[in-house]
């Protein structure tokens, strides 16, 4: 059994880490702003379930790989930036549902569940998350709290930065306006990048 301190510690970790501005926020915000609550739920869930996923498969033995195949790291960043840059430009250029044009669509569950395995910030939480708070006695045990951890805080943090991005779009009727809180929002995932890959 994890202490109550140590589940707090993890609690707290799970919450602030995933309530932070990274890529799954900046995605879940814009797909709120541009799409609406209810269309951006599958995106939601496919956060929601994926990320806890990831910490669970990496737990459980695929760092391994990554110590066996060392260049494998510099592959998953390069991956990572290309596939962002990619998602940055999507959503810089999405149109208003209200303009009649839809150049995107809302992620969907797999996809927003696959992006968690090139997302640079979910790395760098997964691998924190397991060596500080999976004690050597029972790592099984402690890879699935942790990994639940991150499903309450999960359920919080996208349906916040959802609803957010859903709010904001009362106050944009402008497609002008519109745009170019989709430009910042594309330059907002970019550098987002940077503290990460640093």
């Amino acid at each position: 059994m994890m202490s109550i301190t140590a589940i707090i510690s993890l609690l707290s970790f799970a919450f602030v880490t995933s309530a932070t501005p990274g890529p799954n926020n900046v995605m879940l915000m814009s797909s709120g702003l541009n799409f609406g609550f209810r269309p951006s739920i599958p995106h939601m869930l496919g956060v929601v379930l994926g990320f806890p996923l990831m910490i669970i498969l990496v737990g459980v033995g695929l760092l391994q790989v990554f110590e066996l195949v060392p260049y494998s790291f510099s592959v998953l960043k390069l991956l990572s930036v290309s596939y962002l840059l990619y998602l940055a430009w999507r959503i810089a250029n999405t149109k208003s549902i209200g303009s009649g044009e839809k150049t995107t669509k809302p992620l969907r569950f797999i996809q927003a569940a696959l992006f968690q395995w090139v997302n640079p910030k979910a790395w760098v939480m997964a691998l924190t998350a397991i060596s500080v708070h999976t004690p050597d006695a029972r790592p099984l045990y402690s890879i699935f709290i942790v990994a639940f951890a991150f499903v309450i805080s999960g359920i919080f943090s996208s349906s916040s930065w959802t609803l957010m991005g859903d709010q904001l779009n009362r106050f944009l009727h402008n497609p002008k306006k519109l745009r170019a809180v989709n430009i910042a929002m594309a330059v907002l995932l970019v550098t987002s990048l940077f503290p990460i890959l640093m």
